[in-house]
């Protein structure tokens, strides 16, 4: 009797258990995407991507999912680039800085004072000169799924900054891109790039001096704390792109890609009220933490920029005057 009570408890185990692998297999998405990203959980980035995958889910009523990987758990920028030319399933995010090492005139869409506002620079991503410039891109592997705001880049420092002057000799930590790098320059500072998660250790052993970024990520970085000045320079509306490989896209049914996209731009609306509400709640937190913020002379630091469009011979001739004339 105890082997036959034994037997039916194992018997029962068995079947549970197939029960639930076969459940499992049921479920499952046929297409699995990974978001992968340096911001850290809880910074509107982050925020918007996991929106990005609960839209995705629901759009492809689970035939396809997401899993995000922020804080750069799947390596940097440039790792995650090459592990999409191999054909791996990834998301992440670059702007026209990264895309110029592919496709030269990206670089303008990162450049300092590039329109009025962030609306400015939105507005020309919807041109056909940025529709040329993707289906390039696409030739070369990445594909341009959406293109998002990211935030308004401002400066953190450990020293006052009021004019363009005061940057010199400070060390401000920058993307590591030709674009960003000539503009702080052309500003006066001294600019250092360096990946994203090295900044906090960087400022605290005084390495450098300062970073710069939209004021949500600054504070989700915990920059402000080694760095007690906030110095609102406004220098770039940055406007980010969200890609994934070419051959990877390419292999997709065209459904998928279809709400791949449309949520993806679904979740750049809900990035942009994001962003926009947290740069005043978040300045409020950094004067409560002992910030001292600093309203500038953006048109001084507008001025002591200019030059920086002089610095691209390999860009298209009179591509200023071209992306201007979208903007008026």
């Amino acid at each position: 009797m105890q082997t036959f009570r034994t037997n039916r408890i194992l018997r029962g185990l068995f079947f549970g258990a197939a029960l639930m692998f076969s459940s499992a297999v049921t479920f499952a998405a046929d297409y699995s995407i990974k978001l992968a990203y340096e911001n850290n959980p809880g910074e509107p980035f982050d925020l918007a991507m996991r929106e990005w995958a609960r839209l995705f889910g629901e759009k492809t009523k689970g035939k396809g999912e997401m899993k995000v990987f922020p804080s750069s758990m799947l390596g940097s920028k440039k790792d995650l680039m090459e592990q999409m030319k191999l054909g791996s399933g990834i998301i992440t995010l670059a702007d026209g800085g990264f895309f110029a090492d592919y496709v030269p005139d990206f670089g303008i869409m990162i450049g300092p004072y590039l329109g009025k506002d962030y609306e400015d620079v939105l507005k020309l991503t919807k041109t056909p000169w940025f529709a040329d410039l993707s289906t390039q891109l696409e030739g070369k592997g990445f594909k341009i799924l959406t293109s998002w705001l990211y935030g308004t880049r401002h400066m953190v420092s450990k020293k006052p900054v009021n004019t363009p002057a005061d940057l010199k000799g400070l060390k401000i930590r920058v993307p590591n891109n030709r674009i960003q790098i000539d503009s702080l320059k052309t500003m006066g500072a001294t600019p250092t790039p360096m990946p994203l998660g090295e900044v906090y250790p960087a400022l605290t052993t005084g390495v450098i001096d300062g970073a710069e970024n939209p004021i949500p990520v600054l504070y989700g970085q915990k920059h402000h704390e080694p760095a007690k000045y906030l110095v609102l320079s406004g220098h770039l509306d940055m406007i980010t792109q969200c890609f994934i490989g070419a051959a990877y896209f390419k292999k997709l049914p065209a459904d998928i890609q279809k709400a791949l996209i449309e949520s993806g731009d679904e979740a750049g609306v809900f990035m942009m009220k994001t962003t926009l509400a947290a740069e005043k709640d978040v300045i409020e937190k950094m004067k409560k933490e002992g910030v001292t913020v600093m309203e500038v002379d953006k048109a001084a630091f507008r001025e002591a920029a200019k030059d920086t469009y002089k610095h691209f011979p390999e860009w298209s001739p009179g591509l200023y005057d071209k992306v201007q004339s979208f903007l008026k």
